[in-house]
């Protein structure tokens, strides 16, 4: 079963919660709405859905991935070369630290770069569906159904006042 994906286009924000609305009573997953638009508004101003993130585990991971190496890279160096000075042991936790501090800190930065890209799905291969004129003032609605509900979104969409309908198919 293929998706298609339709983007209206609107020009009064209160014409997009309606729409947003109609949508939501006539069964659209919310998760399968989208808004873009070019000016800031408040969150949960057109009762949009807020997608579940998990960029908080990256950096936790990432910290939990660099201490461990810093510890590997510290201790495994000191055993591999022992070094015995004045009777003193051979793993110097205080020295240690610091590097495997370094490291925690260096894998929380990394992971958490890459936890945004992987997130906000970049890179992309292609745009999508988008017109020009979301950046100069309107505001677009993305609709991602399957084809049967298409004509029925199509049309909820027409009836809140979208001024123009883009297709696409999946």
């Amino acid at each position: 079963m293929a998706n298609k994906k339709l983007l209206g286009l609107f020009q009064d924000p209160e014409q997009v919660a309606g729409a947003m609305t109609a949508l939501h009573e006539k069964g659209f997953p919310p998760e399968d709405i989208d808004i873009y638009s070019g000016s800031p508004y408040p969150e949960g101003s057109f009762s949009e859905h807020e997608p579940e993130t998990r960029l908080y585990m990256f950096p936790l991971i990432g910290a939990l991935v660099g201490f461990a190496l810093g510890l590997l890279w510290t201790a495994g160096t000191q055993i591999s070369y022992p070094l015995v000075t004045g009777g003193k042991p051979l793993l110097s936790i205080p020295p240690m630290t610091i590097i495997m501090y370094e490291n925690t800190m260096l894998g929380a930065i990394i992971f958490t770069v890459l936890g945004v890209l992987f997130e906000s799905r970049l890179p992309r291969k292609s745009m999508g569906l988008y017109d020009t004129r979301i950046t100069e003032g309107y505001i677009g609605i993305i609709v991602d159904c399957p084809s049967e509900q298409a004509s029925a979104a199509e049309t909820l969409l027409k009836k809140a006042g979208a001024e123009e309908i883009k297709k696409e198919e999946e």
